[in-house]
């Protein structure tokens, strides 16, 4: 039930690896970009407990890609379509992507849905289309501030996460990672505190047992996106239920990313 205590969260579980992902955003021209891909490569050398990715624009995604190529640093998309091809003016379609590298894929991110108007069903239509070519999405999902501060969290969160997944079968779900992004702390400089963000991790993967089974959602990484610094970074990836962490700000700067890929 909704704020229910979940029976079996907060058992640390060894078998998720670790997921750090930098978000770029609409940042950095091709040139910036693979100066900056280089240092993360560079940073990341010997990590083989955790992995590493990154999320440039469109136009920056193959020359980062090559960029990367002798490091295990994953290259993903910020969105993506449905389709393999057609009438779509302005998207970018799965087979695109895989033609220069690329297997990962953020949908939902609370840009996506607040700025340009993307709701559950179309980031579900984005999910399953990347699911169908065999793309790894990493579905966001998070509350405003409004929405936190009416005691709505678990509501809206589960509302994005049953829709959002919609049609996605338990095989298919192994592909998923699921991003925690309170819309408050994106940017905002307002990070959730360690204890916030474990109990909205917890809840997700009650939810996913909900959804599926527990096995399947003790093997789903649930990553924490909003205000990641490397300040913080040690305390949250302490947490039993937190997996990783989608970066903002701190992803686009070579040494605080660093410091965040080599958490402790």
């Amino acid at each position: 039930g909704h704020g229910m205590p979940c029976p079996y969260s907060g058992e640390y579980n060894m078998t998720r690896t670790p997921l750090i992902a930098g978000n770029w955003k609409m940042y950095l021209t091709r040139a910036e970009a693979v100066e900056l891909a280089s240092a993360v490569a560079d940073a990341g050398k010997g990590l083989t407990d955790r992995e590493v990715m990154i999320a440039p624009a469109y136009l920056s995604l193959a020359a980062v890609k090559e960029a990367v190529a002798d490091s295990p640093v994953r290259v993903a998309a910020q969105n993506v379509a449905w389709e393999k091809q057609g009438a779509f003016t302005g998207e970018i379609s799965p087979p695109m992507l895989q033609d220069v590298g690329v297997d990962m894929v953020i949908l939902g991110h609370s840009e996506r849905r607040h700025v340009f108007g993307e709701d559950n069903a179309m980031v579900n239509r984005r999910l399953t289309g990347a699911l169908q070519f065999g793309l790894t999405p990493i579905l966001c999902v998070g509350e405003t501030l409004e929405e936190r501060e009416q005691g709505n969290t678990f509501k809206i969160v589960e509302e994005q996460l049953s829709q959002g997944l919609k049609d996605v079968q338990a095989d298919q779900m192994e592909q998923v990672v699921v991003a925690y992004e309170p819309v408050w702390a994106i940017g905002t400089g307002k990070t959730a505190t360690k204890e916030q963000a474990q109990e909205v991790h917890a809840f997700i993967r009650c939810a996913l047992a909900d959804l599926y089974k527990k096995t399947l959602a003790d093997s789903v990484r649930i990553l924490y996106g909003g205000s990641v610094k490397p300040e913080n970074i040690d305390s949250l990836m302490a947490q039993p239920d937190v997996d990783g962490a989608l970066v903002g700000g701190a992803a686009l700067q070579a040494e605080s990313f660093a410091r965040i890929i080599n958490f402790t």
